[in-house]
């Protein structure tokens, strides 16, 4: 907490250059997607046929030497490997390969693939749309596709191309070796299993704990206690944040919450999304496909906002950023009037539609937090999309 963001981002550009493997005498790794295999009813799509599920097919026998290149710069950049979309032509590779980190993305972030879960607070409004690890055990195929999931993070990171993913920060947290902490963590994931064992914690006498119990029963929660068949009586079980009934201990759903043991059943509570949250299984597989693509140690330098700043930019365009990061070409001035129409226009799109514009002139929705090149001069180096570079149309005059 004490290094600049700025200066760690140099030391690790730094590092990932120092720890190249595919030198320029290796012809980059080539996967071809089919786009018509991820086109389904509506929007069920068989996730095996999904650009993410192709992509790590075809790269599972590629070793992952052959993915750590150099960062990006210059106008067509070095990528990881290069694709080709079967029945389309593509000039250059940068278009494609940010197309094909786009869509992975919203893939990811969608019903086509099982590896990320909305988290719970998302219906109620909070986080809304921000994504977690799915917590469950995973069989070996599964694990491929995690461990491909990582690598792709690091992918994404010497390519300098921020990827449109949206995770909670427990998922950076764990990522980079940071505790969770178990009261802000539970409430940004799940803010009504965290609102629930605060009631239990609460409860200041046993009449307080029945009417609860009686609320809990009110809503499917609790069955009827053994010793007094009419009254209400929750046991030692909780719902997974996948939907599974957990039992919280041996026997839990043979075990009622009474008086004595709520706290152990609210904590026991806790401990369970806790571990879900880490889902270490999960992890260990990211972890291991983002340690295949880039040095681990040097996630000990970054907060987990700086680890996903570098790998995820920012989720809004900054405009007066990208401005002074735009090159005129072939005469045009910033104060030709066509031009502050332009930006002008800019100036009142939202921030959805930014984002949709920025997709539009470089095929991908965010632009990297910072830029090499700092002052946008034109003799610096530059990572695509930067500059932006507007010259005047082709044709005929007036056109």
């Amino acid at each position: 907490g004490l290094i600049f963001y700025d200066t760690k981002v140099t030391v690790m550009n730094r590092v990932l250059n120092a720890t190249v493997q595919r030198t320029a005498d290796h012809a980059a790794p080539e996967i071809t997607l089919d786009p018509l295999e991820i086109v389904g009813a509506g929007e069920i799509r068989a996730s095996e046929n999904s650009y993410f599920c192709q992509a790590a097919r075809q790269l599972g026998c590629v070793p992952s030497s052959q993915l750590c290149v150099k960062l990006a710069s210059g106008g067509d950049p070095t990528y990881a490997f290069n694709i080709r979309f079967t029945g389309e032509e593509v000039h250059g590779t940068s278009g494609s390969f940010r197309h094909f980190l786009w869509q992975v993305c919203k893939e990811l972030q969608s019903s086509s693939l099982s590896l990320l879960l909305l988290c719970p607070s998302s219906a109620v409004n909070k986080n809304k749309g921000k994504y977690i690890l799915t917590p469950s055990p995973i069989t070996y195929a599964e694990e491929q596709l995690f461990h491909f999931f990582g690598q792709l993070l690091g992918i994404a990171i010497r390519a300098d191309v921020p990827l449109p993913l949206d995770l909670l920060p427990s998922f950076w947290k764990t990522l980079v070796g940071e505790p969770l902490d178990p009261d802000v963590d539970l409430q940004e994931a799940d803010i009504l299993t965290y609102n629930y064992v605060k009631k239990f914690e609460n409860i200041s006498d046993e009449t307080e704990l029945e009417a609860l119990c009686a609320e809990i029963a009110s809503q499917h929660l609790a069955t009827e206690s053994p010793e007094c068949p009419n009254k209400p009586c929750c046991k030692f079980t909780y719902p997974s944040l996948t939907g599974e009934e957990v039992e919280l201990c041996a026997r839990g759903r043979h075990i009622p919450v009474g008086w004595e043991n709520k706290d152990v059943y609210a904590a026991a509570i806790r401990s369970l999304r806790m571990r879900e949250l880490q889902s270490p299984e999960c992890m260990t597989a990211v972890r291991a496909g983002l340690g295949s693509i880039i040095p681990l140690q040097l996630l000990t330098t970054l907060t987990p906002l700086e680890m996903e700043l570098r790998t995820c930019g920012l989720p809004y365009i900054n405009l007066e950023f990208l401005k002074a990061h735009t090159m005129y070409q072939v005469g045009l001035m910033e104060t030709d009037q066509h031009i502050e129409f332009f930006w002008s226009a800019l100036e009142m799109f939202t921030q959805e539609e930014l984002c949709k514009f920025i997709k539009f002139a470089c095929n991908q929705e965010r632009i990297p937090f910072t830029c090499p090149c700092k002052d946008g001069g034109p003799d610096t180096a530059h990572v695509p999309p930067y500059p932006m570079k507007i010259a005047p149309p082709d044709g005929a005059a007036g056109m």
